[in-house]
């Protein structure tokens, strides 16, 4: 699967590098409240990796950071969740798939399944050694094998699908 797509590296100094975070920041507030209606939802599907990624994947690193830290940090100010002392791995993890989402769009320039997949298995285990650096255990990035695989797909097929088909422009 790969798909012509116009993909962008948006400076900090840009305006719309700042909204568009907001935007993606917006969706990390409203999508995980769906998720949590279901049973360990959060946990299955990692809402908050799956916008980050699409962020950062059209519209540069930069727009993705600013998303992957102010998301967890308002749902946390908001809704308690993350608990407090997940936070910091949360924040690693969603930063390091922001980084690597955007530098990878910006050397291939387009999308593919496997770009994408490559993505999403390094940064799972780039913070699972985040992870283990910061709490001495990895069993959230286990955890994200075990119960969050339909998360995964989500965050690879996903992806594609709505960077193909959504953003296109």
């Amino acid at each position: 699967m790969e798909a012509s797509v116009k993909l962008y590296d948006l400076p900090f100094r840009a305006g719309k590098t700042y909204l568009w975070a907001a935007a993606f920041t917006l969706c990390n507030i409203a999508l995980p409240q769906f998720f949590h209606l279901i049973p360990q939802g959060g946990i299955i599907f990692a809402p908050l990796s799956f916008v980050i990624l699409v962020g950062a994947y059209k519209l540069g690193w930069r727009t993705g950071l600013l998303a992957a830290l102010a998301s967890p940090l308002i749902n946390h100010l908001l809704f308690g969740q993350p608990v407090w002392s997940v936070l910091p791995v949360m924040a690693l993890k969603l930063s390091l798939l922001a980084l690597l989402a955007g530098f990878a769009a910006q050397r291939f320039g387009k999308v593919t399944l496997s770009v994408v997949l490559s993505i999403v298995l390094l940064s799972e285990l780039l913070g699972g050694v985040g992870e283990w650096l910061l709490t001495g255990g990895i069993a959230a990035t286990i955890a994200d094998f075990t119960i969050g695989w339909p998360g995964l797909l989500l965050q690879i097929v996903g992806t594609c699908l709505v960077l193909h088909y959504v953003f296109r422009k």
